[in-house]
């Protein structure tokens, strides 16, 4: 805790209990517990009442109560007691958007402050019977194709319900609860800021685009104390406001004693970044069974990324450990080139399989569509511009090894030949095969490896490093255990 901002820890302990005025238990007011019959109006009208008497507590007691989109209001605490479910409907009619352009959610608001959700209760978005009764309406002709991913054969992410989505809002404890099984990301706070999400459990895999936590322009935010289970990326902070100001940025974010996987990143920085990145901590993390990276940060949308510090990373059984990307997306050529500068990433432990991680979970992470051997971590940027001032530090990361170059085969010789890929999404497998199995670092001004140690389990063509168009390099007590080959390779322009 030491990292975390004082000021903002101090604030929310001062509000997370706020005095309200009203307690109001659902069930007194008529909503069945019969985990079918619709209680959306009950639960709205107590919503409404505890705000209009200027702050309450709204109570789902034991049981299973259904409802279709609430609206939260200032001063309101809805509080899930222990062994209530709140159950998401699954019929579409039953959701709406807050505002224009937004998604629809169960539970959401815009432009408020000062409300919490809390308790040991669950909520329960059943998104998988919800993602395929919408799938059904495209086949029945009353779902516009514009809203259908024809090759995936399902719903796009917009087209189905999340279960939070908070925009504009301010002063936000989602405190304790477990949330599970949306139709698709699973809770959004967008343009938010003086968030605490704490204590929380998210389990979903229920569909695809399951993304666990997403903070989209957000300022002032701790999650801390949290498990994310979900079959897309775990916590992501993006950064997309289009608006007048185009340098809205994700800023003062701490992501503290949390576990996480995914069938995607663990925990990750963009791929939306048009806006930026600056001062977000990341420490004390536990990644498992995560299908690409336990650290991403990805920045290709003109935005900007620095001053990120992240320290002890455990993962186990995660297909990757660190992937930094900085390139230029085609659509964004009128704004000026962003910049990714700044990292320290400490005291880190990987465990890498030789097998795809995920591969027993619902929604494992999709297959590569050419033949590769084990991806390394990697540190790029694009020619002419470079990722700036990285420091790695106190690093052990075990690799399967087995890079058979009769399977795929990129030596150090050809290592000119691994694509740019200036234009394209930003993931660990983007290059296809590399020419070093540990570390693969290109267009980079000023990058320090200090007590890294990489093992490897059996053999492998590539080398553990390779460097190319790479500046100010600095490499101190870099162990590799295993190969008996050179470790590294610096590849001159």
């Amino acid at each position: 805790m030491k990292r975390i901002r004082f000021g903002l820890v101090l604030f929310l302990i001062l509000n997370i209990n706020w005095i309200y005025a009203t307690d109001l238990n659902i069930a007194d007011w008529g909503a069945k517990s019969d985990g079918t019959t619709l209680s959306t109006a009950i639960i709205q009208k107590l919503i409404d009442s505890a705000n209009n008497d200027g702050g309450g507590k709204v109570i789902i007691p034991k049981g299973r109560f259904l409802t279709g989109s609430l609206v939260m209001k200032s001063g309101v605490e809805l509080h899930l007691e222990k062994g209530s479910v709140l159950l998401g409907s699954t019929e579409i009619s039953d959701y709406f958007a807050i505002s224009e352009n937004k998604w629809k959610a169960l539970i959401m608001a815009d432009g408020i402050g000062d409300f919490s959700i809390t308790g040991k209760g669950t909520i329960d978005g059943q998104g998988r019977t919800l993602a395929l009764k919408i799938d059904s309406l495209f086949y029945a002709g009353q779902l516009d194709s514009s809203l259908y991913e024809l090759k995936e054969r399902r719903p796009v992410a917009h087209a189905r319900p999340m279960i939070f989505q908070f925009v504009k809002c301010t002063r936000i404890d989602i405190v304790g609860i477990t949330i599970r099984n949306s139709s698709t990301w699973v809770q959004s706070y967008d343009l938010c800021s003086y968030i605490l999400i704490n204590d929380i459990k998210v389990e979903s895999n229920a569909y695809w685009n399951n993304d666990g936590i997403d903070i989209l322009d957000c300022r002032e935010v701790i999650i801390i104390n949290s498990t994310i289970n979900s079959s897309d990326d775990g916590i992501c902070i993006k950064s997309y406001y289009r608006g007048p100001d185009i340098h809205v940025n994700c800023e003062k974010i701490d992501i503290v004693n949390c576990k996480v996987r995914s069938s995607a990143s663990a925990v990750k920085l963009g791929t939306s970044s048009f806006g930026g990145f600056k001062n977000i901590r990341i420490k004390n993390i536990e990644v498992y069974d995560t299908y690409r990276s336990a650290i991403a940060l990805e920045c290709w949308e003109t935005g900007k990324m620095e001053d990120i510090t992240i320290s002890n990373i455990k993962a186990k059984n995660t297909g990757n450990a660190v992937f930094i990307r900085l390139s230029k997306r085609p659509k964004f050529d009128r704004f000026p080139m962003g910049y990714l500068k700044n990292i320290k990433i400490s005291d880190v432990k990987v465990e890498v399989p030789f097998l795809q991680p995920d591969i027993k979970y619902d929604f494992p992470g999709p297959s590569l569509p050419f033949f590769h051997n084990v991806f390394p971590s990697s540190v790029t940027g694009i020619p002419g511009f470079k990722v700036e001032n990285v420091v790695l530090e106190n690093f052990k990361i075990t690799y399967p090894g087995g890079g058979n170059p009769a399977y795929a085969n990129m030596p150090v010789s050809r290592a000119k030949d691994v694509p740019e890929k200036i234009a394209d999404y930003p993931e660990f497998s983007m290059f296809g095969e590399l020419p070093a199995w540990g570390f693969y670092v290109r267009h980079v001004n000023g990058i320090t490896l200090k007590n890294i140690r990489l093992k490897i389990k059996n053999p492998d063509y590539r080398p553990a490093f390779v460097f190319e168009d790479v500046e100010k390099l600095v490499l101190e007590n870099v162990i590799v255990k295993g190969d008996k080959k050179p470790v590294w390779k610096v590849v001159l322009e």
